[in-house]
């Protein structure tokens, strides 16, 4: 087995962080210079101390990362998952060694490059070719090796055209795309890198996932930071899952999302009281947004063979030709499907409008349709022409969540189906089969 090449021992990283006081009393002038004066004192203390000056009144710290303790072995492609302000940038910073840890130790062996934000050190008055030649260098490339990968990461880019212009006129596409390709063709020991799939256009960030898939096959280690769990389910075999500064799972990646996915908080419903504060504008607003069960009770939790109904309660101000669009959105943030009152309310040229009043609408999901697994809703409510371009008056995303459950086993919903969302369809409709013979084979 190949040796430890990334060892993290009790690993530890601290903020101190300042609040201003609340202000709920008047406050005369000579306690304004009184509070000054001590601040100047405290910050004159710490400049003498080397301590970091912190404003505020009063001073709050915070773990970003407490106890990290992990092994990495050399051609190991790790993911690290979980939810903002978990830790994860904080620990690839501590890593790449741009950050101190305030407790415990990493220990590296091999040449680190480090990928954390698409762009840093480009310079917008140099052209694309200087600032491959400039990027490259600042992320640890020798002048030779990018001058024998140059014409490579040109045509990742895809900037041949405008290689001798300036970035500064590059377009916020154009300019992502060249510095991921600078980043990308790299090759030391040990990758780190941060959520860079995120870049360019649709077909670029297939490009991406494909270039850091050959950098996971090509037996470099990878430590691998994402959002996208498609990109970590087939990148990573094994993931770590941060959650408030510490390891909360360390283990095969299908098992670390499942268990990241499962400490998201489900909201089967959300209601505003004060109308003025729901969202919308003076022509429609939200009163309430619910997932309920055939019983019309509320719920959070289903069976694969349970209907479901999502309603939706809105106030109508302003009498308007209206389209409710409801999106579901898979746990691994995949688009299944999407539905619209407007089909049940007349046609795309011929919409019924909504007049001036409360309503209530529903869309009905039947059983034996879902597959299980997490799944989350965004509303949008629109006016004609419903066009991409054109504002919503509602538009919010993840607005309700609900888990569909199975057994699993030959005595549940659908026999035994060992599969769950991001491997087969988020759709599992139960559908009749039939089998007959139609000849008979008697030798």
């Amino acid at each position: 087995m190949a040796g430890v090449v990334v060892k993290s021992e009790n690993l530890g990283k601290k903020y101190v962080i300042g609040h201003q006081a609340k202000g709920g009393r008047y406050i005369a002038l000579r306690d304004v210079l009184v509070q000054n004066t001590r601040g100047l004192w405290s910050k004159a203390l710490d400049l003498l101390k080397g301590n970091p000056i912190i404003q505020g009144d009063t001073l709050e710290e915070i773990w970003a990362l407490k106890d990290i303790n992990f092994e990495i072995r050399k051609g190991e492609v790790l993911g690290i998952i979980g939810r903002n302000g978990a830790g994860k940038s904080t620990l690839l910073k501590v890593l790449s060694r741009i950050t101190a840890p305030s407790s415990g130790r990493v220990t590296i062996k091999g040449r680190v490059a480090s990928l954390l934000e698409v762009g840093t050190g480009f310079h917008p008055e140099l052209t694309g070719r200087e600032n491959i030649y400039l990027n490259g260098a600042i992320l640890g490339m020798s002048r030779a090796e990018i001058k024998r990968k140059f014409d490579e990461i040109v045509a990742f880019a895809e900037v041949e055209q405008y290689l001798d212009t300036p970035v500064k006129r590059y377009s916020s596409g154009m300019y992502v795309r060249l510095a991921f390709a600078v980043a990308a063709h790299l090759e030391p020991e040990i990758l780190v890198v941060d959520e860079v799939l995120a870049v360019g256009d649709t077909e670029f960030q297939k490009k991406c996932l494909g270039k850091m898939d050959d950098v996971a096959c090509g037996g470099r280690t990878v430590l691998f930071v994402s959002h996208n769990m498609n990109a970590i389910q087939r990148l990573c075999k094994r993931c770590i899952v941060l959650s408030h500064g510490r390891i909360a799972f360390d283990g095969e990646s299908g098992n670390a999302i499942g268990n990241y996915l499962k400490s998201k908080d489900l909201n089967q419903q959300v209601s505003w009281p004060q109308i003025s504060q729901a969202p919308g504008n003076d022509i429609i607003r939200l009163r309430a947004v619910r997932i309920v069960g055939d019983d019309g009770q509320v719920c959070s939790n289903f069976d694969v063979r349970d209907p479901l109904k999502l309603e939706i309660e809105f106030q109508v101000y302003k009498e308007a030709q209206l389209a409710i669009s409801a999106q579901f959105i898979g746990a691994l943030g995949s688009y299944i499907m999407a539905s619209m009152d407007n089909y049940i309310r007349g046609s795309w040229g011929k919409q019924l409008p909504y007049s001036v009043g409360s309503y209530k609408t529903s869309c009905y999901i039947p059983g034996d349709f879902l597959n299980e697994g997490k799944l989350s809703i965004n509303l949008w409510i629109y006016s004609p022409p419903f066009a991409p371009y054109v504002s919503p008056h509602i538009k919010l995303e993840d607005v309700v969540s609900i888990d569909i459950n199975d057994s699993h086993d030959l005595g549940g919903a659908r026999g035994a189906y060992p599969y769950e969302w991001g491997i087969e369809p988020a759709v599992r409709p139960k559908l009749k089969w039939t089998t007959e013979l139609i000849t008979e084979d008697n030798e």
